[in-house]
């Protein structure tokens, strides 16, 4: 004889396996603390800094107007 499986409480079961799924990849994505978010802002204005400390000229372009 086969198995008698309630169909809703199956769906219900299969819905709440998907959204813990999703939420550990939110967790993954956006589960970082404000100190790390912080620090990551920091280091990322800091190399956009130093690049731009770098740069030759002022023109986008990259070629001198002479």
């Amino acid at each position: 004889m086969a198995e008698i499986v309630n169909l809703r409480r199956a769906r219900k079961a299969r819905d709440r396996a998907s959204a813990e799924a999703q939420a550990e990849q939110n967790r993954i994505a956006f589960g970082r603390t404000k100190a790390e978010r912080k620090l990551a802002e920091a280091e990322k204005t800091l190399a956009e800094r130093r690049l731009e400390g770098h740069r030759l000229s002022d023109d986008p372009g990259g070629e001198d107007k002479a």
